[in-house]
């Protein structure tokens, strides 16, 4: 199996970037990076990253920076669903070399967890993180620092994982972090329950969208997030939309790293839970067929999804397998590397 820890290994024997020429990154080829300037600079220049700060600070005062809208003063230390107080609280931040290939490239993804999240998901694989909010809380100064670090030690992007509940902070330390010397493109890594008001909060602020797409029925998303999030395929539909409107399909530079775009994630999940086809088709008529799509097979049973009879085992190599052909028939042509190699090895065991 193509394992997280076999990608690792062979990353570091091979350098990194021959591993990536020799099974192709996706997206079409935008720029040379020499001369590549991120969205956010873009938007300094243009005199408007200050207010648009400003705006998504006034949200912490009647907090509705997800669809919970959960109406908080964070600034005077209220808590809402997601338990996040005003500053961001961080788990870690490191390069990362398991995300998709286009954000790895050969320096890594500068990865930063923030902690708490406003999902509670049943099989969250990092429920230490996200639901009891492990971490230390920053400054947006500190939060400028870690991305000028992740920048130093040669990763492609500064890569926001669960991003949702802190996205004014965030907004504040990447224009603290320009004026400091930050160049690399912001990858905003949802879970997918957002408002596309906020969404466009983050338009040309954004250079790469990598929100998962996680369920497409509301009765199944109802059962296995703890929010009771029947509108959740909604939300998500919607802001998907909105990303895909303001930076299009993924872009890359001629070492095949991303500079641009959107990349979806869809888990599948035992028993069909999460719609796979029904994910794979509405991206078809949705989005563009060209979109990338990372369609993963790595479901664990986590947290408390022993407890829930349609997801207390793994997946099998033929509810992986139908996925990737659902995306074929589809049409769907930037279907993630790794996983179309995981496809080939599995679809002969299941034939």
């Amino acid at each position: 199996m193509f394992t997280r820890r076999n990608f690792l290994k062979t990353m570091a024997l091979s350098g990194g970037a021959l591993f990536l020429k020799s099974i192709g990154c996706q997206g079409k080829p935008q720029a040379n990076f020499i001369n590549y300037k991120p969205a956010y600079k873009k938007l300094e220049e243009r005199g408007e990253f200050e207010e648009r700060i400003e705006k998504a600070y006034e949200k912490f005062s009647e907090c509705d920076l997800c669809p919970h809208r959960c109406g908080v003063n964070r600034i005077r230390g209220e808590k809402g669903f997601c338990n996040a107080p005003e500053k961001a609280v961080v788990f870690s931040h490191n390069p990362h070399y398991g995300e998709e290939l286009p954000l790895v490239g050969s320096g890594g993804s500068g990865t930063i967890f923030f902690s708490n999240c406003n999902l509670r998901c049943v099989f969250c694989q990092n429920y230490p993180i996200a639901h009891e909010g492990r971490g230390s809380r920053v400054s947006d100064e500190r939060l400028a620092e870690m991305m000028i670090s992740l920048q130093r030690r040669g990763c492609h992007n500064i890569n926001l994982v669960t991003p949702t509940h802190v996205m004014p902070n965030i907004l504040s330390a990447v224009r603290i972090a320009l004026n400091k010397g930050l160049k690399i493109p912001l990858c905003y890594n949802t879970g997918g329950y957002e408002l596309s008001e906020n969404i466009e909060l983050l338009d040309g602020i954004v250079d790469i969208y990598l929100p998962d797409l996680k369920f497409m029925d509301r009765k199944k998303s109802d059962k296995y997030v703890f929010t009771g999030a029947t509108d959740y395929p909604e939300k998500a539909q919607q802001a998907i939309k909105t990303m895909h409107r303001q930076v299009g399909d993924l872009k890359t530079d001629e070492r095949g790293v991303a500079l641009r775009g959107i990349m979806i994630r869809h888990l599948v999940m035992p028993n069909r839970v999460s719609g796979a086809r029904e994910f794979v088709k509405w991206i078809s008529e949705n989005l563009s067929k060209e979109t990338y799509v990372n369609i993963m097979a790595q479901y664990r049973v986590e947290h408390k999804a022993y407890e829930y009879d349609k997801i207390s085992r793994g997946i099998n190599p033929q509810e992986f397998v139908e996925s990737i052909e659902w995306a074929q028939k589809y049409g769907l042509t930037n279907i993630d590397k790794r996983a179309m190699a995981q496809f080939e090895r599995l679809k002969r065991r299941v034939r």
